[in-house]
């Protein structure tokens, strides 16, 4: 009679050994997006990372990058939202309105504003999600009703100005509470700004830590701890380089503590919650997520109310920044949110892409205009260079998923 030998399990330290994880599909991305600051930063002599230049980077593009991370969800569930930019048009004018002409206090009117955007993320999430129109004719619908409606309300003249919490909201920073610090060559810095920067490293650590833990419960394959201790330490890096930068200037804009408040509860949703399990499913696969019991209308319905209410809160930043809702705002807004989530690895098909991946896609853009208009180059050139970033990211897409296949 035969014996077998039952083999011994691998224990996690081991496991841990076993070769290191790589995703070129989800880390080219961020060696791209250093590899353009590094560029800029060279053409422009050091200029793109100056204290005050990265503060406008943030500041300047705030609206669009809130718009990325509506857009992003609604990519994975495999729509799309061209009315984007109508809609933080109609909404700045909502919130103008209600603040400037009706003298309504501002929290009001933000709020009305929020819910405003909802009403409207729900009439287009109605027709695609319950009646079965396509989002491309839905939302190009909306962005021509919309910009309509806008300019019905306001004419060809703008209204402001605005309250001081807004202004300071879209363009302001945090108060100096406890002074500043002295950080020899480089200056004077703002204290709490720093400890906000520790603490973000903190709990980048701590949840980066879990997750590793959680895999090797699973018997799940990590990167070895050397290579993981690597990667921390280059975010951290990163991370308190940023914040040490801001510091120096005026603190932290408020528009980017928003922002991180929005990417940190999104990443949650998406990657944690039974909602975002869902919206990963009806993109991937139709078809199994409704044999599966996902409620698929709701699922699509839910996902556009809630990019009519980031739009309306862009709306309501974008205003702000300037001072007044104008006629003209938000064109081609949508198509910057789109660009961001397809630079940030979104799938043209649905299913992939992460929130913090449509925040990296839109920083690059960020630089790439910033950077561009440093070494003076003219407005064409800028809009040749991103289209050529945004077929060059979806190419490389395309052929990490045939290369996966091979």
């Amino acid at each position: 009679m035969t014996t077998t030998e039952a083999r011994p399990a691998v224990p996690p330290v081991e496991r841990s050994k076993r070769r290191i994880s790589i995703n070129p599909r989800q880390s080219g991305i961020y060696v791209a997006f250093a590899l353009i600051v590094v560029l800029f930063e060279v053409l422009t002599g050091g200029a793109l990372l100056e204290p005050q230049n990265i503060s406008n980077i943030i500041v300047q593009n705030s609206y669009v990058l809130i718009l990325a991370i509506g857009m992003i969800l609604v990519i994975i569930s495999g729509h799309i939202d061209l009315s984007a930019g109508s809609v933080v048009a109609m909404t700045g004018a909502v919130s103008a309105v209600l603040m400037v002409n009706s003298h309504m206090p501002w929290f009001w009117a933000v709020l009305i504003t929020l819910v405003v955007g909802a009403a409207i993320g729900a009439w287009q999430g109605y027709w695609v999600a319950y009646f079965g129109i396509p989002a491309f004719i839905v939302t190009l619908a909306g962005m021509l009703a919309f910009r309509a409606l806008t300019l019905s309300v306001l004419g060809n003249q703008g209204i402001g100005p605005f309250p001081d919490a807004i202004r300071t909201l879209s363009n302001g920073f945090t108060d100096g509470y406890l002074g500043n610090i002295g950080l020899g060559p480089l200056g004077g810095a703002d204290l709490v700004s720093l400890l906000a920067g520790v603490a973000a490293v903190a709990g980048i650590v701590f949840t980066q830590w879990r997750k590793r833990m959680g895999r090797l419960g699973y018997g799940q394959d990590v990167d070895p701890f050397g290579v993981f201790v690597l990667k921390l330490a280059g975010i951290a890096v990163l991370v308190l380089a940023l914040v040490v930068q801001l510091a120096r200037f005026k603190n932290l804009p408020w528009v980017l503590i928003l922002l991180a408040a929005l990417v940190l509860g999104y990443s949650l949703v998406a990657g944690k919650s039974v909602f975002g399990r869902h919206i990963y499913a009806v993109g991937g696969n139709l078809q199994a997520a409704t044999l599966s019991g996902v409620k698929v209308k709701q699922v699509t319905f839910w996902i556009f109310v809630n990019m009519g209410v980031l739009a309306a809160l862009a709306g309501i930043i974008f205003a702000g920044r300037l001072n007044q809702a104008g006629p003209t705002a938000g064109v081609n807004f949508e198509l910057d949110a789109i660009a961001a989530a397809f630079i940030g690895g979104a799938a043209v098909q649905g299913g992939v892409g992460k929130v913090v991946g449509a925040i990296t896609g839109g920083l690059i853009m960020a630089v790439i205009n910033n950077g561009m208009s440093l070494i003076g180059a003219p407005s064409e050139r800028v809009m040749l260079v991103k289209g050529v970033v945004l077929l060059a990211a979806v190419a490389y897409d395309i052929w990490t998923k045939r290369r996966a296949a091979s």
